[in-house]
């Protein structure tokens, strides 16, 4: 087994990445290692749970930008807004969008990090009050900022609104009136940018470690959820 493949088979899960165009696929270990260890673009900063292609077909940088989300099996249109912010700000952007979701909310951890492929399982938990929510998710803050297997789906379903901070420490917004978040958005300093690229959209490669697939079960017992939904 070559290095690189050892390498994804043993850290990494693949996101968008196919080995038959893979800029990752003729580095040497060295190369490789230098790439990985890149954690800043310009004022950007990334956290460990993620990385760009090599060649850097989207350079990763904070904003946002409306979107649209069509379900395919009902046709039904949902406004969704996807927004990309450094890791120095990251936890506490994500802190302040749970605002407009209500004293009590429905959580969904997602996990992949019993898959060998795409894809997760969701663990779903009803009915947490916000406050004692937010406290639980400052005592994870690594490992929900830095491991590229954890994601989690924030909800009210009597708004109805959901944000996620998925895998790629993405946040994405979706409901019907979307405005405050946007607010938030602009509040913490991210701008709308329409032509925006997000690291989604390109080859990336997702990062974990032993101690954050503990520090997950931990997490899940926390929060009083142990069933996939």
């Amino acid at each position: 087994m070559s290095f690189l493949k050892k390498f994804f088979t043993n850290v990494f899960h693949d996101g968008q990445i196919h080995e038959d165009q893979s800029s990752f696929e003729d580095l040497s270990e060295a190369q490789l290692d230098a790439h990985l260890r890149i954690a800043s673009y310009g004022g950007f900063s990334l956290t460990d749970a993620v990385r760009p292609s090599f060649d850097l077909q989207v350079v990763p940088s904070a904003g946002y930008r409306h979107d649209v989300y069509k379900d395919r099996a009902t046709g039904v249109e949902i406004p969704v807004i996807m927004a990309a912010a450094s890791s120095d700000t990251m936890m506490d952007v994500f802190i302040d969008l749970l605002e407009p979701l209500g004293d009590q909310v429905d959580v969904v951890l997602e996990t992949s990090h019993d898959r060998n492929s795409n894809g997760h399982d969701d663990l779903y938990r009803e009915h947490i009050d916000a406050p004692v929510f937010k406290s639980i998710l400052y005592d994870f803050e690594d490992m929900l900022l830095n491991d590229g297997c954890t994601g989690i789906a924030v909800l009210n379903p009597n708004i109805p609104l959901e944000l996620q901070f998925d895998e790629h420490k993405l946040l994405i917004m979706y409901g019907q009136e979307l405005g405050e978040f946007e607010e938030i958005l602009n509040s913490c300093g991210l701008r709308r940018d329409q032509d925006i690229k997000f690291i989604t959209e390109a080859e990336h490669v997702h990062s974990s470690r032993d101690e954050f697939h503990s520090m997950f079960d931990e997490l899940k017992y926390r929060l009083g959820i142990d069933e996939i939904y």
